[in-house]
């Protein structure tokens, strides 16, 4: 419903005032056309003022004007000010009394009463009846103060006015009524849409925290392919993708690859799709480069309109990046654990059936074979023990001398160490008696060292230290080899953990020693440390507190 012209007018300059503005402002016409009026009696006839009906009428409406200004409407009854063009009626009788016949035209001053009395929407039948009978003792007045008896034709001669202002407190309360319902009513509609709009902002604020709040990424596009709405995770997702020294890409040249990391074509990328009108699920991508990049599993549906047409599409992307690694790490997993069992199996069964099959062989032979396969069995056994080892691990402590296990551990690994050109070095007091789990520590120290000359396969050194602080066993080893970079070394105490270098360099192992030494030393209650600089080498060492035997005395010593 629109509101009309007058109802806009009446609207900004009545009813969004205060209650004594309208009271002043319905006041104010008829008391300046009343004094008006004077006026033109002062100049057209100045004997006149000395009526005294005439300025008692003046007075009269001067005073209710007045009132108008003072009185505190806020705190009297509603109807009350009603009283004001009650009493004008008054004041119109009096001054058209006293104005004669110059002023022949003064009774249609009781418009202004009339008007305000109808228009207050307050009993509208009491105002027509009032401004009726109000008018009809105006124009009878004269009449009824001539001498002698009034005719007939006197008494009907005047009425016409009274039917006229009848008319008139008809077509106001109608029209006063009239607009009052559609006031009421674009109030009313007003109070809906306010109502309306709070209840859909609190629906928007609650989906954009909904969203907000869901771990997936989330897009909005139109049929044209602008964005709609774009949830935080998605913007995140979204700045990944941004490449350098472009800081509002299409979505063509964002950093979107495809799972084997190749440039993913513009029409193939999900958004893209989408706009198409493609609906898809579980569609992966990669976005992103370097160690930043990340695994997203997209799924679009498309947004239709009241008569089926595309008009949108919804995408969202969930980041499965730590899912792509495990099963990446599960097939490189099972890929290691094949290649590591299948040596010592071979050789096993290459050196029974040599045994087995070949005629004439002596004792001694057979005995240095079964050795042989003997020896490949236990390194299996290892294996084994290794992926069954966890976290869990006991401790059995006796005094054990911490420089011969560093020896022995040593003496172990020089075939190794030939092979890959790597100068060994080592230092440890002697003897250096501490009460250890010596098995374990001994895993330790021949994991530590295996590790350092694996990762030296183009040759290096390779410098291994253990001493005293005080009653605090410090153990450390340090090679020259690859190294490892920041990301590798937040994980390197991982179960199955295997670094990118190892694998490019097919590097043999299954990613557990070091997870298996961390658990031993902490079960001693020491703690491990490592650092690493890729392409200078690594430093992996432990400290265990407490355990030195201090009665024993120590002297440096190399081997």
């Amino acid at each position: 419903m629109s509101e009309s012209p007058a109802n806009q007018f009446i609207g900004r300059h009545l009813y969004q005032r205060s209650l004594r503005t309208r009271v002043v402002l319905s006041q104010l016409p008829f008391f300046l056309t009343m004094t008006l009026a004077l006026l033109l009696i002062a100049i057209l006839n100045p004997a006149l003022l000395r009526e005294t009906v005439l300025l008692i009428g003046w007075l009269l409406n001067g005073l209710l004007f007045l009132a108008c200004l003072v009185l505190p409407w806020k705190k009297l009854p509603p109807a009350t000010l009603l009283v004001i063009p009650y009493l004008d009626f008054v004041a119109v009788a009096l001054f058209r009394d006293g104005a004669q016949a110059l002023l022949s035209s003064s009774a249609i001053l009781i418009l202004f009463p009339i008007f305000w009395l109808c228009a207050s929407g307050f009993a509208p039948k009491t105002a027509i009846i009032a401004s009726t009978l109000a008018s009809w003792l105006i124009v009878w007045s004269n009449v009824l103060q001539a001498p002698g008896t009034p005719t007939v034709q006197d008494l009907v001669k005047p009425l016409l006015f009274p039917f006229m202002m009848l008319a008139f407190a008809i077509a106001v309360v109608v029209l006063t009524s009239s607009m009052e319902e559609q006031r009421a009513a674009l109030v009313a509609k007003d109070q809906l849409l306010r109502t309306a709009l709070k209840e859909s902002q609190q629906r928007e604020r609650l989906m954009e925290t909904i969203v907000d709040t869901v771990g997936v990424g989330v897009v909005v596009v139109d049929s044209a392919g602008h964005d709609r709405l774009m949830n935080s995770t998605q913007q995140d997702l979204h700045t990944l993708g941004v490449p350098p020294n472009n800081q509002d890409p299409e979505e063509k040249e964002l950093l979107l690859f495809n799972p084997d990391r190749s440039w993913l074509a513009p029409d193939a990328r999900p958004v893209r799709r989408a706009i198409n009108g493609e609906s898809f699920t579980n569609y992966q991508v990669w976005i992103g480069t370097g160690e930043q990049a990340r695994a997203l599993s997209t799924t679009a549906r498309a947004i239709l309109d009241d008569e089926g047409a595309f008009d949108g599409a919804v995408v969202a992307f969930h980041d499965v990046t730590d899912m792509v690694n495990a099963l990446a790490a599960k097939d490189d997993f099972v890929a290691n654990v094949s290649h590591e069992f299948r040596t010592p199996l071979t050789a096993i069964q290459s050196y029974l059936e040599l045994a087995r099959e070949t005629p004439g062989l002596q004792p001694r032979e057979v005995g240095r074979y079964l050795a042989i396969a003997d020896r490949n069995a236990e390194r299996l056994s290892g294996l084994v023990s290794d992926l069954l080892t966890t976290a869990s691990i006991t401790v059995d402590r006796a005094p054990n001398n911490v420089a011969q296990l560093l020896s022995d551990c040593i003496v172990s690994a020089t075939p190794a160490c030939v092979a890959n050109a790597v100068v060994v070095e080592g230092t440890s007091q002697e003897p250096l008696m501490a009460m250890v789990d010596g098995v374990r520590i001994s895993q330790v120290l021949d994991n530590l060292v295996s590790n350092a000359v694996k990762y030296s396969p183009d040759g290096g050194t390779l410098t291994v230290r253990a001493w005293a602080d005080g009653t605090d066993l410090h153990c450390e080893v340090t090679d020259t080899g690859i190294g490892m970079s920041a990301s590798e070394q937040a994980g390197v105490f991982q179960k199955f953990f295997r670094a990118g270098t190892a694998v490019d360099r097919q590097i043999p192992g299954i990613g557990l020693g070091l997870m298996i030494s961390k658990s031993i030393v902490e079960s001693h209650g020491g703690t491990m440390a490592l650092q690493s600089r890729q392409g200078v080498g690594t430093t992996m060492s432990f400290v265990i507190p407490g355990c030195v035997i201090a009665s024993y005395s120590a002297n440096a010593a190399a081997f």
